[in-house]
């Protein structure tokens, strides 16, 4: 029974204010200091952009047969997509009536080839810590976006208290917007089930978020940031963090085709802002086989 208890508390109090403000100074290895949150960026948001576009583009260009809805609506979507295939994709998509008939690559598989690299959710290297994120294939260099934080965006006013109860998976950006990425329980419920938030959104056929990263078939292979675990004080070296979280906001014009692999949703609606998410960006060079490791929060100076 200690030992549960001691286990679910050593994943939990990195998230605990308390805990927080009397362990500053005795976990310098897991903060990151910024001198203020304009400046709490590794790459630019930019980058982070044309990382995504370029990911979710090939997500949906791989299983085109499967938006038939959407292309139907769009012609000019359609045409665009129809465009980017090779002669061999076309003739496939134009022969295929049913998706069995159309060769489609799994998620890790098009982001090996769309990024270099493929990750997974695997038992952590690290004793006690349960699942962690590990890059099975190929090289990650530094400043690259390797995993997406889900999880339903909440501002500082809406109500998170029971979603918060022993739930490790709630990450505080700099503003004080949380996002839940917990997969389980009340949490998984408020992100997708009836007449949720990913259910309320949607707009005929097009989907506003991804809700596969509540399953083991990720439609985006990135949404697994939240079991990224992070290295505290007194590990070895090689096991350092080797990546930092940054926050990135949606901008308005996203393509709406592609906002199905978004892995995040607002808890309210009727806010007019920009959907909020965070990727995980590499601080160094990863190479195969390893275990990806964060810095749990960032202290804004």
């Amino acid at each position: 029974m200690l030992r549960v208890l001691r286990r679910r508390w050593d994943a939990y109090k990195y998230r605990f204010v308390p805990w927080l403000a009397l362990n500053l100074r005795r976990k310098r290895r897991t903060l990151r200091y910024v001198p203020e949150s304009s400046q709490d960026k590794i790459i630019s948001d930019e980058d982070v952009f044309e990382t995504l576009l370029k990911t979710f583009k090939a997500l949906f260009i791989n299983d085109l047969s499967r938006q038939a809805h959407i292309l139907t609506l769009l012609p000019e979507i359609k045409c665009k997509y129809l465009g980017l295939l090779t002669v061999e994709q076309k003739q496939s998509t134009v022969n295929s009536h049913n998706r069995q008939s159309q060769h489609v690559l799994s998620p890790e598989e098009v982001l090996f080839n769309t990024l270099g690299f493929s990750i997974t959710r695997d038992r952590s290297s690290l004793v006690s810590a349960g699942t962690g994120v590990f890059v099975t294939k190929g090289f990650v260099p530094k400043g690259t976006v390797v995993s997406m934080y889900p999880g339903t965006v909440y501002r500082k006013h809406e109500p998170i208290f029971f979603q918060s109860l022993g739930n490790p998976f709630i990450f505080r950006c700099i503003d004080g917007i949380l996002i839940d990425g917990n997969d389980k329980g009340i949490s998984r419920s408020v992100y997708s089930h009836f007449r949720s938030c990913s259910r309320r959104d949607r707009l005929g056929p097009f989907q506003m978020s991804d809700e596969s990263w509540l399953t083991a078939a990720l439609q985006n292979p990135l949404a697994v940031g939240q079991y990224v675990n992070n290295c505290s004080h007194g590990e070895l070296p090689e096991k350092a963090a080797n990546v930092c979280y940054q926050e990135f906001d949606v901008p308005e014009y996203f393509p709406v085709e592609l906002k199905q692999y978004l892995p995040n949703i607002v808890y309210s609606h009727d806010i007019e802002s920009h959907l909020r998410c965070v990727v995980l960006v590499t601080l160094r060079d990863i190479k195969q086989g390893e275990e990806l490791f964060s810095n749990y929060y960032t202290v804004v100076n």
